[in-house]
């Protein structure tokens, strides 16, 4: 069963940074794809970014391109989403998901995590 678990939220300041992670466990992820997606209060679940976890090749929302960095290391089963120039408009919960293809439809994606809370204050 595929579990994925994201850690490192929390409360930063706006323009400052932070590092979330997502431990992923349950099968061989070769072949599949490793997003983020954040649901901020009262909004829909909206796309963030996308990594290959063979090739390493990323993919990003036009919202977050430039600020944020999507990777992932395969030795310890973990993709990283590094969040830089923060602003009070990312505040929301950041979940991790993964699907067998590259698209930012949430409905494509078969596995989600919990979420963790990342707020921004301005």
């Amino acid at each position: 069963q595929v579990h994925l678990v994201e850690s490192g939220g929390g409360l930063v300041q706006a323009g400052g940074s932070l590092r979330l992670s997502c431990a992923a466990s349950g099968r061989n992820f070769s072949g599949y794809y490793l997003g983020w997606f954040r649901q901020g209060p009262g909004k829909e679940r909206e796309y963030v970014a996308t990594i290959s976890w063979s090739s390493g090749n990323t993919y990003y929302a036009h919202s977050v391109k430039g600020r944020f960095a999507i990777a992932r290391d395969t030795a310890k089963n973990t993709v990283y989403l590094t969040m830089n120039r923060l602003e009070s408009e990312d505040t929301a919960v950041y979940y991790c998901a993964a699907a067998p293809i590259p698209t930012y439809l949430v409905s494509e994606y078969e596995h989600w995590g919990q979420g963790t809370q990342v707020t921004v204050s301005s």
